[in-house]
């Protein structure tokens, strides 16, 4: 039962190679060209959207932003897009794979890394140890902020994942289960099934929203 109910998130459907992969890109083949060129309401709401984002994560960012909100605008874009192609029927989501998750979030991660020992050594350093710390606790401040830096790419990438895992494990189970039950029931499940979707609709922009916030923060810190 449990093997059946994961196999909805395993990307294999051949031994040799997996088109599931092509949704992480489909929409965007799919989408018209007269949605590139000319003005209509859907790009103009992306627009609103990139402008608006831009202004808060500048704020975030301070004066150091350097065209960083660029990237991280375009991160929130393209796990939006990914988080809603999972709720389409029969398309693969790749957001809830530990493989889409990590391979945006440990390049990131380890770029900044880079960046900021070789361009800010001393701040890097200061960050290590908060100010106002004892100096008997300044060893274990060490290595607690050490593992918490280690760990940044793994918890983003596990956030992102095991909440887009939650929302459709709990549809699959219901989805199951209503082919076994009578009329009345059934129409109960998919009221729960209609709230969940429209749940899962929030939980999509949330997380998308979330890693791309937590990465502008984490850039922030490497930045000043």
């Amino acid at each position: 039962m449990m093997t059946n109910l994961f196999s909805t998130f395993d990307p294999a459907t051949s031994m040799s190679y997996s088109m599931n992969w092509m949704s992480t890109i489909l929409g965007f083949m799919l989408l018209p060209y007269p949605f590139w060129t000319l003005s209509n309401r859907i790009s103009m709401l992306f627009n609103s959207m990139s402008k608006k984002l831009h202004e808060e994560f500048k704020l975030l960012l301070g004066n150091n932003s350097q065209g960083m909100t660029l990237m991280t605008v375009s991160l929130f874009m393209f796990i939006l897009f990914n988080n809603f192609m999972g709720l389409m029927p029969y398309i693969f989501t790749s957001s809830s794979h530990m493989t889409f998750s990590m391979t945006l979030a440990l390049p990131l991660w380890m770029s900044m890394m880079i960046f900021g020992w070789f361009k800010n050594t001393n701040s890097m350093f200061a960050h290590l140890v908060p100010s106002g710390t004892p100096s008997a606790l300044m060893p274990f401040m060490v290595l607690i902020e050490t593992i918490s830096n280690i760990i940044r790419p793994g918890s983003l990438a596990v956030r992102l994942t095991a909440n887009m895992i939650a929302g459709h494990l709990l549809m699959s189970l219901l989805g199951n289960k209503s082919v076994e039950v009578n009329n009345m029931i059934m129409m109960l499940i998919m009221l729960v099934q209609i709230m969940l979707m429209m749940f899962e609709a929030a939980v999509a922009i949330i997380q998308a929203y979330v890693f791309s916030v937590l990465t502008t923060l984490y850039s922030s810190e490497v930045m000043h």
